[in-house]
């Protein structure tokens, strides 16, 4: 990881986990304190995303007579030749490399050559790379579809699919399969793809029935049981299906992939999409890097955009390679897609939000008053600060009761807009899901409304929905597995540690039509020589 990234203070969890364990370990007063150094390095990088750490001669020497590691049992820790993990998270890398292996050693299918050409036209000149992922994902019973917005993952998933129910259909077997995504945002997007490329698949009505449209999050997939971080579904108890879709692959940590592969019964089958030069997962891993980097011949990149055009799709591109001064000029030309943004902050997101705020007050549809919200986000880098998520919500609020758009007399008012910070899944609210407080007419109060993958409207009473936030402004973080028609990506007035080039890519690669970006040179330049490079042993445990 870039040094330079490394800059935020050691906690005081950090602090107090380190403490715990070196007061029991075996060695001297001297060795522990290097000892809690070295673990509270560990703690901290781990929650920084890497899922170990690397040791020198001497360190791995302090780890081996602490007593806190062991080799055949288990012990806080697991040294595993120059990198140290939590225990915890050497269990599910490791068991992920051996459930990954075990996928790959399945047999092929049967001849699928006389199908695909009916799928796919013949391009002259140029390879059809969504051809060549079906092929790959016939052929074998882990694959990995990767690319860029408008490429075609969901349109080239639909024919796999399709493909693969013919191919079982001849031998009496239709495949049982299931359709997620890590939330429900990005569930209810690869939902309405799925239900509009099927209607043009080349192959009889039978067929596009055995094609599923439901799409659910992973975790009600596996089957969550909070509090408890284990799911129902599991190697004891596998899930029933014969193949497993799962979309926004790159927002999938560790610990969720390892107990995902776990869960897959025998014989059964694994498409992950996703974008691979998108953000790491919040939490611990870069699984979908490691995988495509580990696993090339089991991994498919489309490169050919076919509605990701224009300026948005240059700067993307730009940011991508790391070319500021490219990315800076066309930011600076009169591009009617991507631009710095001229007007005054809070002014600007308070007028873009008046179009969904009077579809409220015209008491218009709520499918209609969410689309129009999901019209236009701001995208922030941070949480805190000037330009935070916090501080921006907090003005755009201020701002729109000032122009009494909104009326605010308490926490809870009519268009307040919220997402959900954390999983519960006995309310099937999961993290990332997106609702509006309006006037429930039939109950008489006010209810948080929430559009569901199915299409069916949950109404939750203010009072009972998970932790929240108000979401006029959300992270960069949280959008991924969104799209919006626009979006304004607001920047510190400072270089910090969460800007790197993935960020700046994921949040220019949310907006559909339009991009403003709030930054200095300066900043947007120290961005984009940043990278994400996390720490972990899935690469090598999969190349060997």
């Amino acid at each position: 990881m870039d040094s330079s990234i490394q800059d935020q203070p050691i906690s005081r969890l950090d602090s107090a986990f380190s403490n715990f364990l070196t007061q029991r370990s075996v060695i001297n007063v001297k060795q522990k304190a290097a000892l809690q150094s070295l673990l509270e390095n560990l703690s901290y990088q781990q929650s920084q995303g890497h899922s170990c750490i690397h040791l020198d001669h001497a360190e791995i020497q302090l780890i081996l007579a602490s007593g806190l590691t062991a080799e055949q049992q288990i012990a806080p820790l697991k040294l595993e030749q120059n990198r140290l993990y939590l225990y915890r998270y050497w269990f599910y890398e490791n068991r992920l490399a051996e459930q990954i292996k075990g996928l790959l050693a399945t047999a092929p299918p049967a001849s699928y050559e006389p199908l695909i050409n009916r799928y796919f036209i013949e391009l002259i000149d140029e390879t059809d790379w969504q051809k060549e992922a079906a092929i790959l994902s016939i052929k074998q019973p882990f694959s990995i579809i990767t690319g860029g917005p408008g490429t075609g993952k969901t349109t080239t998933v639909v024919k796999i699919l399709a493909l693969l129910q013919e191919l079982a259909t001849t031998e009496q077997h239709a495949l049982h399969i299931a359709l997620a995504a890590p939330t429900g945002k990005a569930a209810m997007r690869l939902q309405e793809s799925i239900g509009f490329s099927k209607s043009s698949l080349p192959c009889s009505e039978k067929i596009k029935q055995l094609i599923p449209e439901t799409v659910t999050t992973l975790h009600r997939l596996l089957g969550a049981q909070p509090p408890s971080p284990y799911f129902k579904h599991n190697a004891s108890q596998p899930l029933v299906y014969d193949l497993v879709v799962v979309d926004e692959a790159s927002m999938i940590d560790l610990a969720l992939m390892s107990k995902l592969v776990d869960a897959l019964k025998p014989n059964s089958r694994l498409i992950l999409l996703g974008d691979k030069d998108q953000l790491a997962s919040v939490e611990s891993g870069a699984v979908l890097a490691d995988l495509t980097s580990a696993l090339p011949s089991h991994t498919i990149e489309l490169k050919k955009s076919h509605r990701f055009q224009g300026d948005i799709k240059d700067l993307a591109l730009a940011v991508n390679s790391q070319s500021v001064d490219d990315a800076w000029k066309l930011l600076n030309t009169e591009s009617q897609q991507v631009a710095l943004l001229s007007e005054d902050l809070v002014t600007y997101i308070a007028k873009q939000y008046t179009s969904y705020l009077a579809q409220i007050k015209n008491k218009a549809d709520f499918t209609d008053i969410y689309a129009e919200f999901l019209q236009f986000q701001v995208l922030c880098s941070n949480r805190q600060g000037e330009f935070g998520v916090v501080e921006i919500n907090h003005k755009v609020e201020e701002k729109l009761h000032q122009q009494n758009i909104i009326h605010i007399t308490g926490q809870w008012y009519i268009g307040r807009p919220i997402m959900v910070m954390q999983n519960n899944a006995a309310m099937h609210l999961y993290n990332g899901d997106i609702g509006i407080c309006l006037f429930d007419e039939g109950a008489g109060r006010l209810a948080v409304h929430f559009l569901r993958p199915d299409g069916s409207i949950k109404k939750v009473l203010p009072s009972r929905v998970p932790d929240h936030e108000t979401v006029f402004a959300m992270t960069i973080h949280k959008s991924q597995g969104s799209e919006f028609d626009e979006c304004l990506c607001v920047l510190p007035a400072e270089i910090n540690p969460v800007l790197t080039k993935e960020l700046i890519y994921t949040a220019i690669t949310r907006a559909k039509s339009k991009l403003q970006i709030v930054s200095s040179y300066a900043v947007f330049s120290q961005a984009l020589h940043r990278r994400v490079e996390r720490t972990s042993g899935l690469f090598e445990k999969l190349s060997k």
